[in-house]
């Protein structure tokens, strides 16, 4: 017999309780905490992600566009939310969990959270912020040092001036990219004589004033889509971000990108902006940052390095010199959520030159005042929560040589899931690891041999025919082991210099969780070895072929 749902009444009473601190850990909200907590710990049982239902499945939970019109008890929306959504999730904390940049978070990160969320601080205005506006003005000084490294009285001078900021804390990396490239865009194009400046003006009559035939973005051909999102909002395209050829360790090259900014020189196109990259999403790479500053000074254009995945890095002694050039970079994006181990919604643009904001700053009377040291009057987003407090916990907590520990173990880490594949019979490692990503594909011994036999006869149908094949075989893998829900790893599809630069599909590992062990690495290879024997077509097609030559 199904129970009837039950339903509360709402009255001026219940709605009052319920915006009412539990008083005690007897009281309902306190013994609801509680189950959430304890919920929380056996988060999914270590599985990956739930097995038992499919997406579309889910989607029927979720299908009612109704607001309701009866209130339910807090703890029957509990219980429904453990088990329609917490059920469903996928759990990014577990070390089988390498697929992708979220990761485990420390352990005092949550009640922390519970903290920044009761006291719902907004960030736009010291009114609504007032201890959160200092912090957050000394954590973007705390990061701009880590990649600038000015003296003590640069950051006395300038880390608090109301008309100055070091940088714009954000929701992620896509924020903090448009953030950089906005300020570029109306430095470039600011007032002069009678012309207004593009933020008054717009694009049309800046590139009229300035006699310019178009703007332009240059970037490695691995730059991250949210470049392409800048362009489109700032108004010069997204056909405008030109994509640079890279070489055969991912990293743009330099000597096309100085050809590209001479070509365009001559075409009387301005480079807007030339884009570093520390820590490619898709290999970990970081580009010739320091050569990279050189163009762009030779044809003074803004230089901004996309460090949103690698700027951690800068926390090591011992690595640091990966990211060698970065400090030269007028802006540096950095996302404190992935590997600072913070909750997502974490970014940060950080700006060499503490002026640099005066192009974007607005005012607004009811809320940000000329004089003020209002944070929004320089952030693209108005309202936002204090997750620079979660920053600076971190911070302080892990300190610089905790963050140093972590940053070299995922690289060692990488370098030793590296070291397991190429000893393999039946993998191929495709990008060896430069920070702590690494893509690698199941290839069976026998079909490495004929791949090897391809490359030496110049037999390039049937070397991209194996090529497709093993494709399919690593989607079906990749696929297989998602849904079984023990372990995970992302794929991604890449240009691959070895083959004379076809692209094919390959595993993708992220390996920043400090809870995974060198024996889940094993696990996950052997596992996939299992997953490969069941497929009834790609693996006996491969296997066929290789037998007959």
């Amino acid at each position: 017999m199904i129970t009837p749902k039950r339903f509360a009444r709402a009255t001026p009473e219940a709605l009052h309780r319920i915006f009412t601190l539990a008083e005690s850990p007897e009281s309902t909200l306190g013994r609801i905490e509680q189950e959430i907590s304890q919920n929380l710990l056996g988060f999914l049982n270590n599985h990956i992600v739930a097995s038992k239902n499919a997406l579309t499945d889910i989607e029927q939970d979720f299908i009612c566009p109704r607001i309701p019109e009866q209130p339910e008890f807090v703890s029957d929306h509990m219980h429904h939310l453990l088990d329609k959504l917490v059920s469903q999730s996928v759990h990014t904390a577990s070390p089988s969990f390498i697929g992708h940049m979220t990761s485990a978070l420390p352990a005092f990160i949550l009640p922390l959270s519970k903290l920044m969320v009761g006291l719902n601080q907004n960030l736009v205005k010291v009114e609504t912020s007032k201890a959160f506006t200092p912090l957050e003005r000394q954590v973007l000084g705390m990061m701009h040092n880590l990649v600038y490294q000015e003296k003590d009285d640069f950051y006395q001078t300038w880390m608090h001036s109301a008309q100055h900021s070091l940088g714009a804390f954000c929701s992620g990396g896509t924020v903090a990219n448009i953030t950089a490239l906005w300020v570029a865009r109306n430095k470039l194009l600011k007032s002069q004589g009678s012309f207004k400046g593009i933020s008054r003006s717009g694009l049309y009559s800046a590139l009229t004033h300035y006699g310019y035939q178009g703007l332009v973005i240059l970037v490695s051909e691995r730059g991250h889509y949210s470049l392409k999102k800048s362009a489109d909002i700032l108004g010069i395209g997204q056909d405008s971000v030109i994509a640079i050829e890279t070489d055969e360790n991912n990293k743009i090259d330099c000597q096309k990108l100085a050809e590209k900014c001479r070509q365009l020189q001559a075409e009387n196109i301005k480079v807007l902006a030339i884009v570093g990259i520390a820590g490619t999403t898709e290999t970990g790479n970081v580009d010739p940052l320091d050569e990279m500053a050189d163009i762009a000074k030779e044809y003074q254009c803004h230089f901004h390095v996309d460090a949103a995945w690698g700027g951690a890095t800068l926390f090591s002694n011992k690595y640091r010199s990966i990211l060698a050039g970065i400090e030269r970079a007028d802006s540096v994006t950095i996302d404190a959520h992935k590997q600072m181990y913070v909750p997502m919604g974490a970014g940060v643009v950080l700006f060499k030159d503490p002026s640099s904001v005066a192009d974007i700053e607005h005012h607004a009377e009811y809320i940000l005042r000329k004089g003020s040291k209002d944070l929004g009057s320089h952030t693209l987003e108005g309202s936002r929560p204090g997750m620079a407090m979660l920053v600076y916990a971190s911070l302080h907590i892990i300190s610089r040589p905790g963050y140093e520990m972590l940053i070299n173990q995922s690289i060692e880490k990488a370098e030793y899931f590296a070291s397991i594949i190429d000893q393999h019979d039946d993998f191929e490692l495709i990008t060896k690891p430069e920070l702590c990503l690494l893509t690698y594909r199941y290839v069976p011994k026998l079909v490495q041999a004929l791949l090897a036999d391809c490359q030496l006869s110049g037999d390039e149908e049937q070397q991209a025919e194996l090529n497709l094949i093993l494709g399919k075989l690593t989607k079906f893998i990749q696929k297989r082991q998602r849904e079984v829900g023990r372990s995970f790893v992302s794929r991604t599809r890449i240009k691959v210099a070895r083959y004379g630069g076809e692209k094919m599909i390959v595993f993708r590992v992220v390996l920043a969780n400090p809870l995974t062990s060198k024996s889940n690495l094993h696990d996950i290879l052997a596992e996939q070895c299992l997953l490969a024997k069941e497929s009834e077509t790609f693996l006996p097609q491969l296997l066929n072929m290789a037998k007959i030559s």
